[in-house]
């Protein structure tokens, strides 16, 4: 019985090392060609869809969809170079909602900044920090993630309609 218990014990040790990840570090995330979603989004919308030009390759998208029976949502997700979330999210939904769930959980601040000669004002206190675009009739525009402010801003200075 002894026996038998050392054999399972050295049959459970080598599975452990062997069959188990031990990796502490992110997986690689694919990179998404979001071209078709843009283009489908832009003749779909009742706004002007936004999504950058020129961002560095370095900013990896991972992440497209477009939902024209939820309040023609727009949503382009990409990994930062230091590994960070970023997300551009439009709708046409109510706009205290839609701030509250793209920055999920965050709330309007009175702190406004201009980027690329529109005014963003900052959200803060969710689970993501979020810059909201003023001005823009009929749709929200929202940039957030857990990136810092500046990688924000980087991502809200790119963007570009057609």
């Amino acid at each position: 019985m002894v026996l038998s218990l050392a054999v399972i014990g050295i049959a459970a040790v080598i599975i452990w090392f062997f069959a188990i990840p031990h990796s502490d570090r992110a997986p690689d995330l694919k990179r998404v060609d979001y071209r078709v979603e843009l283009l489908t989004a832009r003749r779909a919308a009742s706004y002007p869809v936004a999504a950058p030009e020129g961002l560095p390759s370095a900013w990896k998208a991972t992440s497209v969809r477009f939902q024209g029976e939820n309040g023609d949502s727009w949503h382009l997700g990409f990994q930062t170079p230091d590994s960070q979330y970023v997300q551009i999210e439009q709708s046409t939904q109510k706009p205290a909602d839609f701030i509250h769930e793209a920055s999920q959980g965050g709330s309007v601040t009175k702190q406004t900044e201009t980027i690329g000669g529109h005014t963003w004002t900052r959200c803060t206190g969710g689970r993501y920090d979020a810059l909201v675009l003023n001005g823009t009739p009929g749709s929200t525009t929202v940039v957030a993630g857990t990136a810092s402010f500046s990688e924000l801003t980087k991502l809200a200075a790119a963007l570009k309609t057609q």
